[in-house]
């Protein structure tokens, strides 16, 4: 890969783990609107932390490496608050399963980012593992927590990592 194609190659990764980033925490505050008084709402709110301290991350690199985040930003600020609010207001089972359906796309997604990066990029590698077992831990926390057990998991599972996986292609790109 030459200079410009790894630079590419970069700022892909960082664009569209901004735009995740930004929208886990959308989909945490959309879910807190709803659920913030209740059993789960101190668990969604541990969640939204660890997805705050992940943009903040991905805040400085873009800023470090000169990234220009997804020109969709806005977009999906406001997709990621009503899928949020969306699943919370279907109640705590379905606001669990969206996690559930998020994070595993997202653990993927990062596992793969990972294995396309050499020695070059060591400290990045490192940041997407650590991320990457953070939304995992995510996603255990929905199986805990009885998103499995949803009204219409599967479907609503479907739908959303449809959604995901949409929108990492857009924000790769745009």
């Amino acid at each position: 890969m030459n200079n410009k194609s790894k630079k590419n190659h970069i700022d892909s990764i960082l664009r569209v783990d901004h735009a995740g980033e930004t929208a886990a925490a959308k989909i945490y505050d959309g879910q807190l609107a709803v659920l913030k008084n209740t059993p789960v709402g101190p668990t969604i709110q541990h969640m939204k932390d660890q997805e705050q301290e992940h943009l903040d991350t991905f805040n400085k690199l873009l800023y470090e490496n000169d990234t220009r985040p997804t020109a969709l930003l806005p977009l999906w600020n406001v997709m990621g608050f009503g899928l949020g609010v969306a699943s919370a207001v279907m109640g705590e089972k379905a606001a669990m399963a969206c996690t559930i359906a998020v994070e595993e796309v997202i653990g993927e997604h990062y596992a793969k980012q990972a294995e396309t990066l050499n020695d070059d990029h060591k400290e990045l590698k490192s940041t997407l593992m650590k991320f990457r077992d953070d939304e995992l831990d995510h996603l255990e926390t929905g199986v805990e927590h009885d998103g499995e057990n949803a009204p219409g998991y599967e479907i609503m599972k479907a739908i959303v990592q449809l959604g995901c996986r949409t929108a990492i292609k857009i924000s790769e790109k745009i």
